[in-house]
């Protein structure tokens, strides 16, 4: 059996799909996976256990992206089709069953409109795929010990939360759990650098993982994490997929769709109206209760 799944170009958006992407590996066992993804995005599949091929493309002018997309695809039969995106390729593909998922903003949690698209109830939760060596590879950055794991980047000035924030939070959630050390993660480039090294030299002995990894390895990094802290991102969401309890911020986007989904996870809202309210409002003393409850402390 042959499977297509055509998704996201975001890192959080994949993220999420990829809870569907698993049930639909458990439900048909023997079936070989072509995944497409935005380049950003690949590494979020690069482990998945049943992958046969994975395409990655850039967004092009004029949609050309679809068109190279469909050359790669036309030559072959699929039995199921699954399009995320919500575009209309898939209509001219052989397919024998084809899932078009909508696009666009609508209420409702993303992976719970994903999972019953697709007739899948309870709607499955994401997942995140790594492999032995990038397990290994987080054992030997992190060693042993407690990690909270600070993630004060974002791909937006408006979902980031202040720097010196995350700096007072790690200080008044170490007051309460000895032992404990930063992770600071990040994206690669400079602009994630700059977003990250406030955090880091404010907080002696955090461990530096900004643009250091892949998404795999960031993934088994996050795993090894008693908690994560973190702005609206695709390291939330991958955070929460990897099994971390993780408290995702919230002030100019909206939890209500886009809340971290895992089998531990809890949301920091600045006060105001959903997805217009600015970061600034929210303060460490909210953040820190959040992340107390979470934790069971």
């Amino acid at each position: 059996m042959n499977i297509l799944f055509i998704t996201s170009s975001r890192i959080g958006d994949a993220v999420i799909s990829c809870g569907i992407l698993e049930a639909l590996r458990l439900q048909y066992p023997q079936a070989r996976f072509t995944v497409a993804c935005g380049t950003v995005a690949e590494g979020v599949f690069t482990r998945f256990p049943a992958l046969e091929r994975l395409i990655v493309f850039e967004k092009e002018r004029f949609d050309r992206h679809w068109l190279r997309l469909w050359a790669k695809l036309a030559p072959h039969v699929w039995d199921i089709a699954v399009d995320v995106r919500g575009s209309a390729i898939t209509l001219a593909l052989a397919v024998r069953k084809r899932h078009m998922l909508k696009g666009g903003r609508r209420p409702g949690r993303r992976y719970m409109q994903l999972g019953t698209a697709l007739g899948f109830a309870p709607p499955p939760l994401p997942v995140a795929w790594t492999a032995p060596e990038d397990d290994a590879k987080a054992a030997l950055l992190l060693g042993d010990g407690p990690i909270i794991a600070l993630a004060p980047t974002a791909n937006w000035e408006g979902k980031i939360w202040p720097a010196q924030r995350f700096i007072d939070l790690f200080y008044e959630l170490s007051a309460r759990m000895p032992g404990v050390r930063a992770a600071v993660f990040g994206g690669p480039g400079a602009a994630e650098a700059a977003l990250a090294a406030p955090v880091l030299a404010a907080l002696p002995g955090a461990i530096d993982l900004v643009g250091t990894l892949s998404l795999p390895e960031a993934a088994a990094c996050l795993r090894r994490a008693c908690l994560f802290v973190g702005n609206d991102s695709g390291l939330m969401h991958l955070a929460a997929a990897a099994g971390t309890p993780t408290l995702g911020l919230f002030g100019r986007s909206r939890a209500s769709e886009y809340a971290p989904a895992g089998p531990r996870t809890a949301t920091a809202i600045a006060p105001g109206p959903e997805g217009e309210a600015p970061m600034a409002g929210l303060s460490v003393e909210a953040v820190a209760s959040a992340a107390f409850t979470l934790l069971g402390l």
